[in-house]
């Protein structure tokens, strides 16, 4: 059974988060690599819990910036 994933680690930078072994950084035993794989928070910030995937089912649109014209007439010049 796999381990619950930690959301706010106290300090996500002093372990590997590639797998469930979360190994020290200088002493990783599973073999992911030479590198340490960073904790989510460390690439996304704080609100990476709000990037997930059914982030966009609370009904809300996407931001989108208005286009200019109708769309496909860009590059008309009739």
């Amino acid at each position: 059974m796999a381990k619950k994933f930690p959301i706010k680690p106290a300090h996500p930078e002093r372990i590997c988060w590639g797998c469930d072994k979360y190994c020290p950084v200088d002493a990783m035993a599973c073999g992911n690599g030479s590198v340490a794989t960073p904790h989510p928070s460390e690439l996304f910030g704080d609100d990476w819990m709000e990037w997930g995937l059914d982030a966009g089912k609370a009904g809300d649109e996407p931001a989108t910036p208005a286009a200019e014209g109708s769309p496909g007439s860009a590059g008309s010049t009739t």
